[in-house]
């Protein structure tokens, strides 16, 4: 694998750190706000809410400039977003800015795997990503549980800097501060990504003929026996690990506490 290959996966390992880690953390913050119980679940509704809106446009704009960019302009939105949260700002709607940067994020991280590697290393290179994504969705879950803790988070809220008057003051607001440091460090990684030189045609800027392009290319994978079956499972996959992440967090709240 190439040098940049590495960059790649370590940027994107700290961005899913920081995005799972972020979920525990705002649930926390729902708690601190005495929030209904069914806002939650919306949490990850509001976050994958971009995915779906914004599905036909994401790839025209990570198409647009060299990849590597895009994904630090995104993680700079991910971090927009932890700011909207510590300045008060309602979490779900704070999550959703986060959500808006992941999506964009997506199509830039795997489209540069193309750019950079030969064809035949493509499922490799995949499989790392993929594996190390999951790695990180653990990780992140563990790391977000840590910073909120007891603990943990009296230590970090004994920190004091010097004329700043930072108003961070509760175990959620400590956590959000540290994973927007985890964010920084994968837009550091971004700065690092090689430009591979690959330059694509104008993307249209038309967003009618954006959402043509996307159902033409929609009906192409789902007519495809393959494709579809691949559509299908992904779908069925992401649905059912979203909702039973909610269920284990609550059965480990009850059974753990």
């Amino acid at each position: 694998m190439k040098p940049g290959f590495y960059t790649i996966m370590a940027a994107q390992f700290f961005s899913s750190l920081a995005d799972n880690a972020l979920l525990i953390a705002a649930i926390a913050l729902l708690a601190q706000l005495a929030a209904p119980d069914w806002m939650t679940p919306l949490l990850k509704l509001f976050f994958v809410l971009s995915y779906v809106l914004l599905a036909a446009f994401v790839a025209a704009f990570a198409d647009s400039r060299p990849k590597g960019q895009v994904m630090f302009i995104t993680n700079t939105i991910k971090i927009i977003g932890c700011a909207a949260m510590l300045l008060g700002a309602h979490p779900l709607a704070s999550y959703a800015i986060v959500g808006l940067g992941a999506a964009a994020y997506s199509p830039a991280k795997y489209g540069i795997l193309t750019e950079l590697l030969p064809p035949e290393k493509l499922v490799a290179a995949n499989g790392w990503i993929e594996g190390l994504t999951v790695g990180s969705i653990i990780a992140g879950t563990v790391l977000g549980g840590v910073l909120i803790s007891t603990k943990v988070s009296a230590s970090l809220m004994s920190f004091d800097l010097p004329v700043i008057t930072t108003g961070v003051d509760s175990p959620a607001e400590s956590a959000i501060s540290i994973i927007m440091f985890i964010y920084l460090i994968a837009a550091l990684f971004n700065l690092k990504i090689p430009d591979t030189g690959a330059r694509y045609p104008e993307q249209h800027l038309n967003p009618i003929q954006l959402t043509k392009d996307f159902f033409v290319g929609f009906h192409i994978l789902w007519r495809d026996r393959l494709g579809q079956i691949s559509l299908a499972v992904t779908t069925l996959f992401w649905g059912a690990g979203a909702t039973l992440q909610f269920v284990m967090l609550k059965w480990a709240e009850s059974a753990l506490n």
